[in-house]
């Protein structure tokens, strides 16, 4: 096992826990001096002091874990690799802001969201002012929807008493593996005088009417899909409160974003309601995380089971940590979530190397890879094209390319890795964070120089390479 070295950690619970050193020892049964190289970093932190940490206070071992390290460092080298800093900034120095100081680091991270969301505003109302004038150095983005999708990012995709409270609802309505339709329109008629009415609604899956009590769903849902949207309705009206206390205690900016994070929770309460927590872990290890078997046995479909795979963090009962991401064809990211370390840059695009895109080439089939990144961290990938049709023929449809990933480590546990070669550095394709962050020094796919290092400009040599 990979040494762990994480004295400033266990300084800062120890601190939290306002403990001496002499009383943190005594504690968990170790001598005042061996804790003491443990917190100066000469010494690693073994399992055997995280399990007696854990029984002393309770504490999640994940807190110990390097994968928060790893995401803060892709984080920071987004923040901080920017050729007006005029600063070259080392991996070898992230990687000690991550794991000594990741508190700054994660301020840092912190500013340059903000500096992000200034600029935008900024080129917005330039825009509006006829200057043209505008920053190209980050896109215009959403910022409510980017707060809301940093809140899940930050928790790793679990929010535990809302996954517990889904989980608690799910075994009290008694609810089918696959028939929960019926369960939750009954529920919501008894409980709530709600009446389900299927209807068809021209882009609409859900409408409720508080007047009249009705529950207008799309003809055009599946069993699945309308148990989603009854159970999004469901946590509205039943755990509402709950769902304000979460918001209060993310301290997103503005309405706008408050409202998208009620939603953005009441469709995670719908997929943990749908897919039970523990029923779905115990079926997705006995079925090696095979989707579509996971699909067919609980009634919904690809995305959704692999959006529910990436929230399985629950202390003490984890799944494989996954990322999950939606991706159209121009490359657009819709849907963005980890429970791991993998991180994508949010300027000049993702990897063209990475097989999510090849899905588009190949409909319906499942495509794996194993994806190396710089830092030499590898990931076996799935991914998968899915299409949602809105109408009948002639009508417009959406087509996406689903990618779900974990770290090479736990490949063995998938029934994906059968057949790859694992072990073999020469089956795995070099990837990166993305063009403007990516520190391989030739890429034949690269679309923009890298702001890591300067690139070589020579009129008298030609390479298949650009910007090497």
């Amino acid at each position: 096992m990979k040494k762990l070295f994480m004295g400033v950690r266990l300084k800062r619970l120890r601190e939290e826990r306002r403990l001496t050193q002499q009383a943190l020892a005594d504690a968990i049964g170790i001598s005042l001096s061996y804790l003491n190289q443990i917190e100066n970093n000469q010494r690693p932190l073994t399992v055997p002091v995280l399990l007696k940490l854990n029984a002393a206070f309770g504490v999640d071992v994940q807190l110990f874990s390097d994968e928060d390290e790893a995401r803060l460092v892709g984080e920071l080298r987004e923040a901080l690799f920017d050729p007006a800093l005029g600063e070259e900034i080392s991996t070898a120095e992230l990687k000690e802001i991550a794991t000594n100081m990741p508190a700054i680091g994660r301020a840092l991270v912190g500013l340059h969201k903000r500096l992000g969301r200034a600029l935008d505003q900024a080129n917005a109302l330039g825009a509006h002012l006829g200057d043209n004038r505008q920053d190209a150095t980050l896109p215009l983005a959403n910022a409510p929807f980017e707060e809301v999708r940093d809140y899940f990012y930050a928790r790793h995709n679990h929010i535990d008493i809302l996954d517990r409270t889904a989980e608690e609802t799910a075994q009290a309505l008694q609810m089918p593996t696959g028939r929960m339709a019926a369960a939750l329109e009954k529920h919501l008629g008894e409980r709530h005088g709600v009446r389900v009415v299927l209807r068809e609604q021209e882009g609409t899956q859900r409408h409720f009417d508080a007047k009249t009590r009705v529950l207008a769903l799309s003809r055009r849902l599946r069993s699945g899909q309308q148990a989603f949207q009854m159970a999004t309705q469901l946590a509205f009206l039943e755990f509402s409160q709950l769902l304000d206390e979460l918001i209060a205690d993310a301290s997103f900016s503005n309405a706008e974003a408050r409202t998208l994070g009620r939603i953005g929770l009441a469709n995670y309460f719908a997929g943990a309601l749908v897919l039970p927590y523990r029923a779905f872990l115990e079926a997705s290890e006995e079925l090696r995380y095979d989707i579509e078997l996971l699909g067919q046995r609980f009634g919904v479909g690809f995305e959704t089971v692999c959006h529910r795979l990436s929230t399985l963090q629950r202390p003490g009962a984890r799944g494989v940590p996954f990322f999950f991401i939606r991706v159209d064809r121009a490359g657009n990211i819709s849907k963005r979530q980890s429970a791991t370390d993998f991180h994508f840059s949010r300027a000049g695009g993702t990897c063209p190397l990475w097989n999510v895109y090849e899905a588009f080439s190949h409909p319906g089939r499942i495509l794996t890879q194993l994806a190396e990144m710089p830092d030499g961290r590898t990931y076996l990938w799935i991914a998968r094209m899915v299409r949602h049709a809105s109408g009948g023929y002639g009508a417009p449809d959406k087509s996406f390319a689903i990618g779900l990933g974990c770290d090479l480590q736990h490949a063995p546990k998938l029934v994906y890795s059968k057949g790859l070669r694992l072990d073999d550095a020469l089956a795995r394709t070099p990837i990166g964070a993305g063009c403007k962050i990516c520190e391989r020094p030739s890429c034949p796919q690269r679309a923009f120089p890298p702001v890591v290092k300067p690139f070589a400009i020579n009129e008298t040599r030609s390479s298949f390479s650009p910007y090497s």
